[in-house]
């Protein structure tokens, strides 16, 4: 096995601060580049040693499909949606980089969280317009407490939208067990087979999404979506999606 890179490491953006917070206890010199080609090599070496190990690729990474790229892609998609049954996982739309959450134990005060920018409204929109066209049913709909997230799920036209915990960023100002909990209940979202000819939409946070899923979705970008199909008790991911792709899938489904 080759050794890992001491190439120097992003370490002051938020990316790693929230990975630093999630994997306290990895040394700096392993945490990977924020770039795919990096997440990647990492991964490979990282799920080699699991097997040897006996843990859980749910935790440390899975194989990465490979992204659509063809309009055959994107039509068989748009073919699995229309079916349903799967778990659609979107971190919230784009937002002002020069915001914080100043007052994280007060979900309504809005104005001092960081919240979607005119980008992330008009995507968050359009990808609700693109499933509608698309014909893509939808089931479920659960969303962080943030406003961002919750945002993104009226913006694109969800309906009986439900706000847990589960899906909430927590970072610093909850336990590291809660945290712990939360993972947990995210990939047991991802396992839950959704409502007959449904899909169920999550709209969730980096930190989450990193600690259920592992270093792969390091590179995760807002607005991101990863569809998984549950299955045996498990859940296995189809496919990776920007959100500026969702029209993709609608021109594909007609």
């Amino acid at each position: 096995m080759s050794p890992i890179s001491s190439e120097p490491l992003l370490v002051s953006t938020p990316r790693w601060i929230a990975a630093r917070r999630q994997f306290p206890d990895l040394p700096m010199s392993n945490l990977p580049k924020l770039r795919t080609q990096r997440a990647l090599q990492l991964s490979r070496r990282t799920v080699t040693l699991a097997a040897c190990l006996g843990l859980s690729t749910a935790i440390l990474g899975m194989a990465m499909p490979a992204a659509p790229s063809t309009a055959a892609d994107y039509q068989e998609i748009a073919q699995a949606l229309r079916a349903g049954g799967l778990v659609i996982v979107v971190r919230h739309g784009a937002t002002f980089a020069d915001q914080a959450d100043a007052d994280p134990l007060n979900f309504d005060n809005i104005a001092a969280q960081r919240n979607l920018n005119d980008k992330g409204k008009m995507l968050a929109k359009e990808f609700g317009v693109a499933l509608h066209e698309a014909g893509v049913p939808v089931g479920a709909v659960y969303t962080s407490k943030y406003n961002r997230a919750y945002e993104t799920a009226v913006l694109a036209g969800f309906k009986d939208i439900e706000k847990t915990a589960d899906l909430t960023e927590g970072g610093l100002v909850v336990s590291p067990n809660e945290n712990n909990r939360r993972s947990e209940a995210l990939r047991k979202l991802l396992a839950t087979m959704s409502k007959s000819g449904t899909n169920t939409n999550l709209v969730t946070h980096y930190p989450n999404i990193i600690a259920a899923l592992g270093k792969d979705w390091f590179d995760v970008k807002e607005g991101e979506a990863s569809i998984f199909r549950p299955e045996n008790g498990s859940y296995k991911l189809l496919t990776r999606l920007q959100m500026d792709e969702w029209s993709r899938i609608s021109a594909a489904a007609k």
